[in-house]
């Protein structure tokens, strides 16, 4: 559009009768109201999520897999859903008859709880420190396991069995102290994303009022996430995870705050150009409508992506993020607006822009260099030497990007998954210690036809690894169960190895359907199942990101580009993790599923802020030139887009408070990733390689020729 265009349009809607105007008040009125009355209420349902979250081991088994289908099957089998914990005993010195009938007073008095199901086993004495002990609970599966476990912790505050130490381990307690540690995603995790991106607005705007503005609209965004989340989770139409909760509250806070800085850093540069703040919030909104609504929509096909995943948490998370971006949406174009036009110029006090204050031509390319100083530098700097930026920009990434193939993700023991030291890991550890380390190991378990059990029992023994196989004696449908002890422990990279061979030996007997489960065998299928996603989900969301700037941005060659460099970006942020978990913090390894996390929203999101570059850039462009039209774009966007990257990079760093070693992974190499795409791939690489390229960048569109 020429600027002459563009004054006659400024004149036309500076003419527009105050009738009009009026109109587009009271609609703001009435559309702040709506949300402040409508979605305000809607607060409790954040609180309600955990009502409808499954966090047992159901909720990340891969869905098909072989492990899930004996796990499914032993159901039958069972005469109780019984989930064990074991109440560890330990002392200085051996327990001597009076200490273990004392442990047998308390297992007398566990046994008489209502959540109980059965007997309660014990004591038993260590087998190889007598000092140790266990009581072995069943968990009644009518009961909450979490409140169970709690209950009984409580009562062995008074145990009869003093002088010793007592501790609750296994299954229920494992599954109580996850519970626990999600259970901080309503409190803390919030109160630090929030905390945090309120700084940065408060440094970005300097102003006492704007940031609560962008702080309110991005929590009714989450809370009207909340309320559809619970609504289809509980009708069952998704299933939702403290995993998944922790990241949507992550996403929507950081993602609507994206928006706002965009739309808010539009209208106050309509504002120095505009007399009336009605006018200046429609060419805000008009000026970035399009990049918001591309940018939300990549977020949202790219994450729905993960429905072709294999894995249930990863296919779970797909559409829980998805509707948390389309609420940020939704907040950011509607209640956003609305409330800025009713602040007006106040919204930016006490710096508020002031109408005409720019002299001379405020949209020359000098005149917009000259207001943005530090960006109007940077550009210069890249327009002078555009090829020397890129080549060196690439080698670098490049550089880090060569240190992927030592990022482990082969997973971890579950005694590994926390970061701090929980009373079921300290438990089990004591337990290893008493009864030695594959004492409470599960053992592989074998579904099988039962007119061929005892060939399925045969090729079990003569696996290298195996050291005994028992068989069941219930028969179900024709099947039986044999459990193979393994000489390693189950969650162990070589119980992995041992399950494979296991597979292979059953498997080949004849007639037999044999199926292998257990522990090892889940870690055996998740690996396996992650590598699988990462074939597949991969490419689907890089072919999503391709088509949706092919259509944003009218051209073949700009959006190959920009594909590649997010790729390029994220394969640097992946190197430089594997770096600093391995070599810096000495994590033990990585979930296999961090990887493909990692990805998607780092490609998702990271791909927003050349979204918000190139929009602009072609805008620009129409009117400018290539050239000037690319610097003028980075001169324009670059405070905005780096304030945007710190503000994601700061709400994604939250999930660190969080003591689960996932999520402090993910939440590195998001921060790191998504830093690494605001302040060099979006602020050096794309510039330059647009400058070297000129014209060409845009072929084969119109801006090409």
């Amino acid at each position: 559009m020429t600027v002459d265009r563009v004054r006659a349009r400024q004149e036309a809607e500076q003419q527009a009768p105050p009738r009009r105007h009026r109109a587009w008040y009271g609609a703001a009125v009435l559309l702040a109201l709506v949300w402040l009355l409508g979605a305000g209420p809607l607060g409790m349902f954040m609180g309600k999520l955990t009502e409808v979250q499954t966090n047992d081991q159901s909720a990340f088994l891969p869905i098909g897999a072989e492990s899930t289908q004996v796990q499914e099957a032993r159901r039958a089998f069972e005469d109780s859903g019984a989930v064990p914990a074991f109440v560890v005993y330990s002392a200085d010195q051996p327990l001597d008859g009076q200490r273990l009938a004392e442990i047998a007073q308390d297992a007398r008095k566990i046994g008489g709880e209502p959540w109980v199901q059965g007997e309660v086993a014990g004591p038993i004495p260590g087998s190889e420190d007598r000092s140790v002990a266990q009581l072995i609970v069943p968990i009644s599966d009518q009961a909450e396991a979490d409140v169970a476990v709690e209950n009984l912790r409580a009562l062995l505050q008074d145990s009869a069995a003093q002088g010793t130490t007592v501790q609750v381990a296994g299954p229920a307690a494992l599954g109580a102290d996850l519970g626990a540690a999600f259970g901080g995603i309503d409190g803390t995790l919030l109160f630090v994303a929030l905390g945090a991106v309120l700084i940065i607005l408060i440094a970005v705007y300097r102003s006492p009022l704007l940031p609560f503005v962008v702080i309110v609209a991005a929590m009714l965004a989450l809370v009207l996430a909340a309320f559809v989340v619970y609504l289809m989770a509980d009708a069952g139409w998704i299933e939702l995870n403290g995993q998944s909760q922790g990241i949507l509250f992550i996403l929507v806070v950081g993602a609507c705050t994206d928006y706002a800085l965009l739309l808010v850093a539009r209208y106050r540069e309509a504002l120095y150009e505009r007399e009336r703040p009605v006018e200046a919030i429609r060419v805000a909104v008009r000026g970035t409508v399009e990049p918001i609504v591309a940018s939300g929509g990549t977020v949202i096909l790219g994450v729905l992506c993960l429905l072709a995943s294999d894995l249930a948490s990863n296919r779970g998370l797909g559409p829980v993020a998805a509707l948390g971006i389309g609420a940020a949406l939704v907040s950011a174009l509607t209640f956003l607006p609305a409330v800025l036009l009713l602040l007006g110029r106040a919204a930016f006090w006490p710096v508020r822009p002031r109408f005409g204050a720019q002299e001379g031509d405020a949209d020359s390319t000098a005149a917009v260099v000259g207001r943005h100083r530090l960006w109007g530098r940077i550009a210069g700097s890249v327009d002078r030497r555009p090829r020397a930026y890129w080549m060196i920009t690439v080698v670098v990434l490049a550089a880090a990007a060569a240190f992927v193939p030592q990022f482990k993700a082969e997973g971890t023991s579950q005694l590994d998954v926390f970061r701090t030291e929980v009373e079921s890991v300290a438990g089990q550890r004591t337990l290893e210690r008493g009864f030695g380390a594959g004492s409470s190991a599960t053992p592989a378990t074998i579904l099988a036809s039962a007119g061929r059990a005892e060939q399925v029992k045969a090729a079990a023994e003569g696996v290298p690894g195996v050291t005994e196989v028992t068989q069941a004696d219930k028969v179900v449908d024709g099947r039986v169960l044999l459990h193979a002890t393994l000489a390693e422990p189950a969650e162990s990279t070589a119980a992995v190895e041992i399950t494979r061979d296991l597979r292979a030996a059953v498997h080949a007997v004849p007639g037999a359907d044999a199926l292998v489960g257990g522990t090892a065998a889940v870690n055996l299928d998740t690996l396996d199942t992650s590598a699988r996603d990462l074939r597949v989900v991969i490419p689907l969301v890089l072919l999503v990101v391709l088509l949706v700037l092919i259509v944003l941005l009218r051209s073949l060659v700009a959006p190959l580009l920009l594909v590649a460099t997010t790729v390029l970006s994220f394969a640097s942020a992946l190197g430089v993790g594997a770096l600093v978990f391995d070599h810096l913090l000495g994590l033990p390894g990585a979930d296999p599923g961090v990887p493909l996390f990692a990805f998607v929203f780092l490609v998702a999101l990271g791909i927003d802020y050349n979204i918000f570059l190139m929009t602009r850039a072609r805008e620009e462009t129409i009117g400018h030139g290539p050239r000037e039209g690319t610097l003028r774009a980075l001169t324009l966007t670059g405070g905005v887009i780096t304030s945007a990257g710190v503000v994601l990079a700061a709400t994604f760093a939250a999930l660190a408070v969080l003591p689960l070693l996932f999520l402090l992974q993910l939440a590195f190499l998001v921060a790191f990733g998504v830093l690494l795409d605001a302040l060099v791939v979006r602020s050096l690489l794309v510039p330059a390689l647009s400058l070297d390229l000129g014209r060409r960048m845009w072929w084969p569109s119109r801006l090409s020729r």
